[in-house]
């Protein structure tokens, strides 16, 4: 008897709809094709097993598998429960009427019980499009897949549940889940401030800079000076996420295997900070099947690098194309796949191997030779591609032991949103644009006019200070920044005269 249901495979960020058919036929054996993995193959032990132990018949005749297309490699244990079924249907142990109704998925266990599988936004929304009328999955995945409108998910917890479910005896209902008021009230709701932060009141200024205008920055500063502490802070500035933003990172971590269980949408902007031992696919993505990396998981929000000299050379240099396209792109003999990478780089580094070059208390023990080999260790491509260089120094014990309060991270909050408000209104013809970190040579011609004041305090800062040539574009930029904060149309000579505190490391001689 022949039967035919359907699963889902993961491509990329997005998913495939996968026909799963059954037959069985006279002899003996069991066979699957349509070019599966190991994992794949090794799910007969496991059904079999599942099978016998919850009094089902072995089959005893030959049962062939066929998953389709079959030119799409198939991975992973997600597939246990489609093939359970099949089987079941194939040699009449359960009606196989109701099955092309169902995307099915799942990992079995040997007593029958389901364990959770990934990637199951991306498709719960590929059912959707292709108008099933229901999914069938682990409890653990089914308020993730209960994002998507319009499709039934049922989240079961052993198979004696799915064959209820296709036979048509279940009592369970589908899982439903309210998108729009659980996301909303786990927005603004962080463990962290900036109000807790003493003192660094120009490092505050200077990300709250970044955050408004969406660019990359740098901090500078030795041992102990709160770089982190600061950096970790930036998530609760960023202007909150859309509901598609939200989705598009929850499909993202999804793929990757990152959401907890029980878990729906993504609420909060990520904030990743991988170690510096990590490897260029561990951060750019890829293997032999692509997996997002680091780059990835940070969409739509901060990718932090910790003491940015100590990762290897080749993997920040690969982070070089990703940071311009806001995409990084996967080739392999077979298959390219693309993932989204638009992040907020946010680093930190000594400006010295013993870290107190430029302290105001302690002195540096590094001759000018080893702190230029220090800090030759980030390329200047990479430094191209940051707009803030700031440089961070230890808060005395006045400003520690100080009761005076600062702004809150709400507070500054706000001010981010009306600046980010200014700059969707600015680039509203310009899709794909909506900070000006990502505006082009064009648009900061158009946007970053100068009068005559600012354009000569410009140019004296680039002649007195030595400033390199691709300080320029950002200067303009940071000061469009700067200028929105402020809610002026125009960038005066007193934006600028800021812009140009953030170039420290373009400065000739800066180290000595």
């Amino acid at each position: 008897m022949l039967v035919k249901l359907f699963g889902s495979a993961v491509h990329g960020v997005d998913a495939i709809t996968i026909t799963i058919e059954a037959d069985v036929t006279p002899g003996l054996g069991f066979i699957i094709v349509g070019l599966p993995d190991n994992a794949v193959k090794e799910s007969i032990e496991r059904v079999l097993t599942a099978m016998k132990n919850n009094g089902y018949e072995r089959p005893r005749t030959k049962v062939v598998i066929n998953m389709a297309p079959a030119d799409l490699k198939k991975a992973g244990s997600a597939y246990d429960l489609t093939i359970f079924t099949a089987i079941l249907g194939a040699t009449g142990q359960i009606d196989s009427k109701r099955f092309e109704e169902f995307i099915i998925m799942g990992e079995l266990s040997l007593d029958g019980s389901l364990k959770p599988v990934k990637g199951v936004l991306p498709m719960a929304i590929q059912a959707r499009k292709e108008q099933f009328s229901g999914m069938i999955l682990p409890a653990q995945n089914a308020r993730e897949a209960a994002l998507v409108s319009n499709i039934e998910v049922y989240g079961v917890s052993h198979i004696r549940e799915v064959i209820d479910i296709l036979s048509g005896n279940s009592t369970l209902q589908p899982v439903k889940v309210d998108t729009r008021e659980e996301f909303f009230n786990a927005q603004s709701h962080y463990d962290i401030d900036f109000s807790d932060v003493k003192g660094q009141e120009n490092i505050k200024r200077s990300l709250e800079i970044a955050a408004a205008g969406g660019h990359n920055a740098i901090l500078i500063g030795p041992p102990g000076a709160g770089k982190t502490m600061l950096a970790k802070r930036i998530p609760t500035i960023l202007p909150p996420l859309t509901l598609h933003e939200a989705l598009e990172t929850t499909k993202i971590h999804s793929v990757a295997g990152k959401l907890p269980e029980h878990a729906s949408l993504i609420a909060q902007r990520p904030f990743r900070s991988p170690h510096h031992t990590v490897s260029d696919v561990a951060l750019v993505g890829g293997g032999g099947y692509p997996q997002p990396g680091e780059i990835s998981l940070a969409h739509n929000g901060v990718l932090f690098l910790d003491e940015l000299p100590e990762f290897k050379r080749t993997v920040l240099e690969v982070m070089r194309q990703p940071m311009e396209e806001r995409r990084v792109s996967i080739s392999r003999a077979k298959m390219s796949i693309d993932f989204p990478a638009s992040f907020m780089l946010i680093a930190s580094m000594n400006p010295c191997p013993c870290g107190f070059y430029n302290h105001p208390a302690r002195e540096c023990t590094c001759s000018t030779p080893v702190i230029q080999r220090y800090l030759n260790k980030v390329s200047g491509p990479l430094l191209d591609r940051i707009d803030l260089h700031v440089e961070v120094t230890p808060v005395n014990y006045d400003e520690l032991s100080a009761s005076r309060s600062s702004d809150s991270s709400a507070v500054i909050r706000e001010r981010v949103i009306r600046a980010r408000q200014i700059q969707t209104e600015r680039f509203r013809d310009h899709p794909g644009i909506y900070a000006n970190a990502m505006m082009t040579p064009p648009l900061i011609t158009a946007h970053c006019e100068l009068d005559h004041l600012s354009s000569n305090l410009l140019k004296r800062a680039m002649e007195r200070l030595n400033l390199s040539a691709r300080a320029y574009d950002r200067i303009l930029k940071v000061a469009r920044t700067i200028a929105d904060l402020d809610a002026r149309g125009r960038i005066n000579h007193e934006h600028i005269a800021e812009a140009i505190q953030y170039r420290s490391l373009d400065r000739e001689n800066w180290a000595g």
